[in-house]
This record gives structure tokens, C-alpha cells and sequence, in this order.
């Protein structure tokens, strides 16, 4: 495969040749046009000399041929002067009596309107050139052969090829280095790439010009490796919480069960043994859960069938079943400025999903707060559907705001009080971003606040 700085090379000399060649043309084109025009002058001047002495100074023939070349200090080559009388239709005169045939085949193109008339007959050139005097019309017909000019044009055909093949060569070089040089950035660039590994994926590749397209090459170079190194720290983050969380329960359940097989026990030990084992369990169960819930937010995003979805019925369903599964729970909706028509209550997206996130949201403000309640928001204006839920929980730190998004992560404020994995509100953010709406937190002293926000279809 040709690589790019010989593609450009060929491209350079194929273009910059096509350029050389059509000036060449136009150089040949030209300087035969003024060969031919000048010679077409002499021939004129020839005859205009023929003319005066012919028919103004009346000198016979033979003084006529004398002064003729005598004027005469470039011959022509296979000139010939004839003068053919239109009245009498016969030639009065010719310098080349023997080939006054040459001259005769001429006359019937001969235009009596014309003054002057330039003709072309295989290599000789012709010009014929009306005189009237009286009632007599006579015409001058003066022929020859451009040798010189032929000469000049042949010589200037062998420059033209040389200078160009000469170009063709000097393009060459000059293409190849030019090509090279303007790469010399990308191989410097290749050779930094080549040195980053996941054991310095911090490093990033430098380009001391970021305004030129290198630059702006090297910049998404660089954004690709920004988002790598976040693969990367968020993979062995994953790895690191996922065997954690699993590594504690399955810990414990063989602890139980090595200390229940090391002796007999009444029926009362094996009972409580069996539901320790059995909240371990669930434990587990729900660890997995949601983490195939995550996995497959991630896997399907591109593939989630999305329909019109009434958000404020979602949220009814929402409350009820959160209810059905904790008692305890208080879930209080509150409808701000209620809209009268439906269709602003609907957004489009996967429904599950949506439900999804709903129920990880109210899950989690009832979970953290002391009194079990969750205080739910619902307002849509403007084209965008708003739902806040707030509760009275302990204040998240400032630090840990920015990170509470993010699989596994829980802050030390809660860590310890609450149980909990910390996957859930990273299925909320990817559900939200799969749906292009926003999910932002504020807590403080009062308490924490997540505001969703979701377009209805009139804005998508």
C-alpha cells in the first residue's frame, strides 16, 4: 500500500506537471501564431512592394525582378510573386514563370470583396492582396515557405520537453521533501503514541503548534486518551469494589458455615445460621441484580425501544410499589402547577428504564432519610418535565458531590450507618444520559435534593 507521503509526492508532480504542460501548449500555440503572423507580414510586404513597382513606377518585368531581390535580404525560401488581372482573367506577371500553375489553383478562391486574403496551402503560406485601378482589378499573390520559423518552432519544442522533464525531475525531489517534511509532525506524533501503555496512560502526546489541523489531531488524540485513562481507572475501580462487595458476604457465609459443620447444634443455632445465611444471600442477590441492571443500561443504550411515557403515572406507579416493598416508607408527590395538557406530561423514552431510575431515586431519599420520607416534586413547563426529590438525610460533603454518580462510590457519611453497594445512582446517571436529560444534587444542612430533568417530544 502506498503510504501517504508518496501519494502526495505523486499528486504534487502530476499537478504542478498538468500546470507546466498547458503553459508549455500555450507557450508553442502562441509563438506559432506570431511566426506565422510575421511571416504573413513579410509575404505582405512583398507584395505591396511588387505592386509599387509593377503598376506605380511602371518598370518592366525584368528591372522588377532585379529591384525585388535587391530588396530582398532575407530570402524566403521557394518564394513566388504572380499578378493575375481579374479583368482579363490571365496572370500578368510572375516571378517563377515556370510555376505560375502553383499560384493559378488560387484564383477561384480569390474574393473580390476582400481587400486581403491570408491562405494556408500545405507548408507554404500565401497572401493575396487586391489592387483596383480604373476599370481594371488586378490581384498580387505572394507565396513561400516559412523555413526559419519552422526552425525556431522545432527548437523550441526540444526546450519545452527538456525544461519540462528537467521540472518533472526537480518536482520529484522537491515533492518528496516537502511531503516529508510536512509529515514530520505525524511521525513524531506515531512515535509518542507508540510509548504510551496502560502502565503510563497519564502521559499525552505534545505538539508545539495547537491551532494547525496537526494540532487540533493531536487535541482529540488527547481527548481519546482522557477518556481511556477513565476507562481504565473506572475498570479496576469496578474490579476492585465488585470483589470487595462480593469478597465480604461469600467471607461470611463460609465462615457459618465452617463453624455450624465443626460440632452438632440444637435445631435453634441451625435456624438462626440458616437466616444469616439467608440475608447474606439476598445480599448477594441484589449485588448481582444490579449490577446486571448497570451492564445492560450500558450494552443497550443504543438499542432502547422508545415510546411516549407519562411521567406523572410513573411516578404514581413508582410510590405504590416502593410502598408495597417497604412499609415503612413515606412517599409524598406534590403536582406544581399541574398542566392542562397532556402531552406535557409525556417524555419519550424506555419506560422500564425510566421506571428504573424513578424507583432508584425515591429508594435511595427514603433509605437515608431518618424519617423514611420522600418528598417528591413534579413540574413541567417550558417544553422540560422537572421532578426533585428531596429528604432530610445527613448533608452529602461538597467533596463527595462530585463523585456520587460514579459505580460503588459511597460517602463516609453514610458508609457506615446505611448498607448499601453504591450502584444505584450510577444507573440513574447512565439511564439519564441515554435519555439527553440532566440530573443534578444539592445537599445541605436541611437536607439532599436530586432535580431531574427530561424533554417532552415537542423539544427532542
Amino acid at each position: 500500500m502506498v503510504n501517504i507521503r508518496t501519494r502526495l509526492t505523486y499528486q504534487f508532480v502530476f499537478l504542478v506537471t498538468l500546470i507546466l504542460l498547458f503553459f508549455s501548449l500555450g507557450v508553442y500555440f502562441f509563438s506559432k501564431l506570431y511566426l506565422e503572423k510575421r511571416f504573413f507580414k513579410r509575404l505582405q510586404d512583398r507584395a505591396i512592394t511588387t505592386t509599387t513597382l509593377l503598376f506605380d513606377l511602371k518598370q518592366t518585368d525584368s528591372t522588377v525582378l532585379r529591384l525585388i531581390d535587391a530588396d530582398n535580404k532575407e530570402p524566403l525560401l521557394n518564394e513566388n510573386i504572380s499578378v493575375y488581372n481579374e479583368t482579363n482573367k490571365k496572370v500578368l506577371f510572375s516571378t517563377n514563370p515556370a510555376n505560375t500553375q502553383f499560384h493559378e489553383q488560387f484564383i477561384p478562391l480569390l474574393d473580390s470583396a476582400a481587400q486581403t486574403l491570408f491562405l494556408h496551402r500545405n507548408e507554404y503560406q500565401v497572401v493575396a492582396i487586391r489592387l483596383a485601378r480604373g476599370n481594371s482589378s488586378n490581384w498580387v499573390i505572394v507565396s513561400g515557405i516559412d523555413k526559419t520559423g519552422e526552425e525556431a518552432l522545432v527548437d523550441l519544442k526540444k526546450i519545452l520537453m527538456v525544461m519540462i522533464l528537467a521540472a518533472i525531475l526537480l518536482l520529484g525531489i522537491s515533492g518528496w521533501l516537502f511531503a516529508s517534511r510536512a509529515l514530520a509532525p505525524m511521525s513524531g506524533i506515531i512515535q509518542q503514541v507508540n510509548t504510551i501503555f496502560p502502565a503510563n496512560v497519564t502521559r499525552r502526546v505534545e505538539h508545539p503548534n495547537r491551532s494547525d489541523e496537526i494540532g487540533l489531531l493531536v487535541a482529540t488524540f488527547n481527548q481519546l486518551l482522557d477518556r481511556i485513562e477513565q476507562a481504565l481507572n473506572t475498570q479496576k475501580m469496578f474490579i476492585a469494589n465488585v470483589s470487595h462487595e462480593m469478597k465480604n458476604p461469600l467471607t461470611k457465609i463460609n465462615s457459618q458455615i465452617d463453624v455450624a459443620l465443626i460440632q452438632k447444634r440444637n435445631p435453634d443455632v441451625y435456624e438462626r445460621t440458616l437466616k444469616s445465611l439467608q440475608e447474606d444471600t439476598r445480599s448477594l442477590t441484589q449485588l448481582t441484580n444490579t449490577l446486571l441492571e448497570l451492564a445492560n443500561t450500558s450494552i443497550q443504550g443504543n438499542t432502547m425501544l422508545f415510546e411516549p411515557v407519562r411521567m406523572d403515572e410513573l411516578i404514581w406507579e413508582t410510590k405504590t410499589q416502593l410502598q408495597e416493598w417497604h412499609e415503612d416508607y413515606t412517599i409524598q408527590l406534590v403536582f406544581t402547577d399541574f398542566p392542562d395538557d397532556e402531552e406535557a406530561l409525556i417524555t419519550l423514552g424506555n419506560r422500564p428504564s425510566l421506571k428504573v431510575l424513578l424507583m432508584n431515586l425515591v429508594d435511595n431519599a427514603c433509605k437515608f432519610s431518618p424519617t423514611k420520607t420522600a418528598k417528591v416534586n413534579f413540574q413541567s413547563t417550558g417544553g422540560t418535565i422537572t421532578i426533585t426529590v428531596f429528604n432530610e438525610g445527613t448533608q452529602i460533603p461538597a467533596a463527595d458531590l462530585p463523585f456520587i454518580f460514579q459505580p460503588f462510590f459511597r460517602s463516609n457519611v453514610t458508609n457506615q450507618s446505611i448498607s448499601g453497594h453504591g450502584v444505584g445512582l450510577a444507573i440513574v446517571a447512565q439511564i439519564v444520559q441515554i435519555h439527553q436529560g440532566k440530573i443534578a444534587v444539592n445537599s445541605t444542612l436541611s437536607g439532599t435534593t436530586f432535580m431531574l430533568t427530561l424533554a417532552n417530544p415537542d423539544s427532542f
